[in-house]
C-alpha cells in the first residue's frame, strides 16, 4: 500500500512539474523571407535551439521561413503587431520607421564585405542603431553580411547607360531603386516571393540580388547575363520586437544577444564562401558572367541622386567610406 501511494504521489509531481514547466516556457515566432536551403534560415534554426538550450528550455522559438508569415513589410509590421517576436530584414526596412540607418544602401558606400563588417563594430553602426530602437522600441541583435548585389538581365549590360529603358524588379526601397533610376531603367516593385514568374513571362527583363540569391532563387534559369554592378554591399538585421526585448532580464537579453551575434558570423562566414565560388558555377550553366566599369556606374549615381531625397546624412556616408 505504502508502495502503490509513493508510486501515485511520484507520478503527482512529475505531472504538476511538467506542467509548470509548460507554462514557464514562453513560445516565439522567428519570421523571415529565405528558402530553407539559405544560411539565413539553417543559421536561425540553430540560433532557436542554442537560446533553448542556454535558457534551460524557458524559451521554444519557432523559426519560420519563406515569407509563410508575411512579405518582408508584414513582418517588420508584425513586430509592431505582436505577430511576430524576432525577424530577419535589411535595414532599408527599418529606414522605414527611421531614415537615416538606411544611408547603409546607398549605391557604392561599401567597398567590401570586409568594409561593411567594420561599419557594423563601429561607432557609426552604435548610434544608427540606437537611433532605430529609440524610434521603434525594438533592437537589432546582430548584423550578417547578405551579399553583394548584381545585375541579372536578358540583354547585355557593360555601362550605366546600356540600362536605359530596362524593366527591371527592384524592391520598393528608395536606396535600391536609386542605381537602377540614375542608369535609365524602368524599375517594377514586384514581391520577392513573385520574382522568378515575372523574369519568367516577360513581366520584367531584369533584377538586382546577390549571386546566393540568384542561385538559391533559380533566377538564372530565366536569365542570360550577370553583370556584375556590385551597387550594394547587402547586409541583414536580425531584429527583436519592442515587446520582447522588453520583458527579457539582463541575463536572458545577454543571451539571446550572444547567440544571435554567433549566427549571425556562421552566415557571414557560409555567404563569403558561396560567392567566392558561385562565378565559376554560373558560367558552367553557360551564363555570360560580365564584369564593368562601376567607376562610371558610382560617377553617375553620384551626379543624379542627393542625399537629401532619401533623408540620409552625408556626414553619415562619409563617416562610413571613412572606415577602415
Amino acid at each position: 500500500m505504502k508502495m502503490k501511494l509513493a508510486t501515485i504521489l511520484c507520478t503527482a509531481a512529475a505531472i504538476m512539474a511538467s506542467t509548470a514547466f509548460a507554462h514557464a516556457q514562453t513560445v516565439l515566432k522567428w519570421a523571415h523571407v529565405y528558402e530553407t536551403s539559405e544560411p539565413f534560415h539553417t543559421e536561425s534554426v540553430w540560433a532557436a535551439g542554442e537560446i533553448n538550450k542556454r535558457t534551460n528550455g524557458r524559451y521554444k522559438i519557432d523559426v519560420f521561413p519563406a515569407s509563410q508569415l508575411g512579405k518582408e513589410a508584414d513582418i517588420n509590421q508584425g513586430l509592431k503587431l505582436g505577430t511576430v517576436d524576432i525577424i530577419i530584414s535589411g535595414s532599408s526596412f527599418a529606414a522605414r520607421d527611421y531614415k537615416p540607418i538606411g544611408v547603409t544602401y546607398f549605391p557604392y558606400i561599401f567597398r567590401s564585405p570586409e568594409h561593411l563588417i567594420a561599419y557594423t563594430k563601429s561607432d557609426v553602426f552604435k548610434r544608427l542603431a540606437k537611433g532605430y530602437e529609440d524610434k521603434t522600441g525594438n533592437h537589432i541583435a546582430a548584423v550578417s553580411y547578405y551579399g553583394t548585389r548584381h545585375t541579372t538581365s536578358n540583354k547585355p549590360i557593360a555601362k550605366c547607360a546600356d540600362m536605359a529603358g530596362l524593366k527591371i524588379r527592384v524592391p520598393d526601397v528608395p536606396a535600391y531603386l536609386a542605381m537602377p533610376r540614375a542608369c535609365g531603367a524602368n524599375t517594377t516593385p514586384i514581391a520577392f516571393a513573385e520574382v522568378y514568374l515575372a523574369l519568367q513571362n516577360g513581366t520584367v527583363e531584369a533584377q538586382e540580388n546577390p549571386l546566393t540569391t540568384i542561385e538559391a532563387k533559380k533566377f538564372y534559369e530565366v536569365q542570360k547575363n550577370i553583370i556584375l554592378t556590385g551597387h550594394i554591399v547587402d547586409h541583414l538585421n536580425t531584429v527583436i520586437s519592442k515587446t520582447l526585448w522588453a520583458s527579457l532580464s539582463d541575463e536572458d537579453k545577454k543571451i539571446f544577444g550572444d547567440v544571435m551575434q554567433e549566427a549571425a558570423e556562421r552566415t557571414t562566414k557560409t555567404i563569403e564562401g558561396k560567392e567566392n565560388s558561385l562565378i565559376a558555377t554560373f558560367k558552367e550553366k553557360g551564363l555570360n558572367v560580365a564584369e564593368i566599369d562601376k567607376a562610371d556606374f558610382e560617377k553617375t549615381v553620384m551626379e543624379k541622386v542627393k542625399f537629401e531625397d532619401f533623408g540620409y546624412e552625408k556626414a553619415d556616408w562619409e563617416a562610413i567610406r571613412a572606415i577602415q
